[in-house]
């Protein structure tokens, strides 16, 4: 193992964890041929196979579970290197490790270019999952913030909220409840239903909103992804549970109308979610400083919302979040 590179170690790392060669590629911005090189190099050097293949499956081998466990103290001694080094220097030129939910990406980037504009030489690395992924990152500590709706409800978790984050429910403007006011939840329900994948910030959001209307929820489609509702809705399939932040230029577009439902626009907030104990890098404070001091008035400038539903949201109070924030 002598000549093993840190390199093959992070590759094998993430094939055991994700169990899949493509999802590490993915991860690791690499192709599945390169995964593949990497590891059968690092087999070479360890003299033993570390994977067998069943069906279509892949299992660690006793030989790969017992170097999988030495293998994650190499990289976490090599972060805890790289985080102490990171600390001596300072915000300019630091590097930023930030991740966000699915619905957080249509103005975060926009957050961090303006963030990078005041801090010369800050490198930015993003990421995007859904909440159950994104929770793993904060407590294998590969993320040092996080922004989420609904933090976890963890006491190893800090969570601030730092903007209002109002849900609509949206439709095509053909649809019968376009033009309906004050419409009730009962009669909203027997709608179909574009809804996002279980697990997820919106899933979850939408449920509470719904409360025990939403048991009867028709779901006509389930996805992963925001932007392919978004063309269900548009296309006439449904109705659908969405972020105003995702949805701010098909309501100025009017390929998308909001509809007039009671309780609604449901406002809750953005929240910035760290580890509690978590020893934060400068440039990593510089941006949490940077979110709460500006996060909200920035937010409401590169994603803004129509005047009627700014101010229907305005009329609404956040509502709670399992987490009461920490300050």
């Amino acid at each position: 193992m002598r000549h093993a590179t840190f390199r093959q170690l992070k590759v094998f790392e993430a094939v055991a964890r994700l169990a899949s060669y493509s999802r590490a590629a993915e991860e690791l911005h690499l192709t599945q041929p390169a995964v593949s090189t990497q590891i059968r190099k690092l087999e070479g050097h360890a003299g033993l196979p570390l994977f067998e293949q069943l069906g279509k499956k892949i299992y660690l081998t006793a030989a790969g579970t017992e170097l999988l466990h030495h293998c994650r103290l190499i990289v976490q001694q090599f972060e805890q290197a790289e985080e102490a080094m990171t600390q001596f220097q300072g915000v300019s030129g630091g590097r930023l490790n930030v991740a966000v939910i699915s619905a957080g990406d249509y103005f975060l980037p926009r957050l961090l270019v303006e963030f990078a504009r005041r801090h010369e030489g800050v490198k930015i690395n993003l990421s995007v999952h859904n909440r159950g992924d994104l929770l793993d990152h904060l407590a294998d500590n590969r993320t040092d913030l996080a922004v989420m709706v609904r933090p976890p409800e963890d006491a190893d978790a800090l969570a601030e909220p730092f903007a209002p984050h109002p849900y609509l429910i949206l439709a095509a403007r053909e649809h019968a409840l376009a033009g309906e006011r004050d419409i009730p939840l009962a009669r909203l329900v027997r709608e179909p239903f574009i809804v996002r994948e279980h697990g997820s910030d919106t899933r979850h959001a939408m449920a509470d909103a719904l409360g025990r209307h939403h048991a009867h929820v028709n779901v006509a489609l389930e996805v992963r992804s925001t932007e392919t509702i978004k063309q269900a809705v548009i296309a006439g399939m449904g109705v659908a549970f969405l972020s105003a932040h995702t949805v701010s230029r098909e309501l100025a577009d009017g390929d998308l109308v909001a509809l007039d439902v009671q309780g609604f626009p449901r406002l809750l907030n953005w929240y910035l979610v760290m580890r509690r104990n978590k020893r934060l890098p400068p440039v990593a404070q510089a941006f949490r400083e940077f979110l709460l001091r500006e996060g909200a008035s920035m937010l409401a400038r590169v994603v803004p919302l129509p005047r009627a539903i700014a101010r229907r949201a305005g009329g609404r109070r956040a509502g709670r979040s399992s987490v009461a924030p920490r300050a």
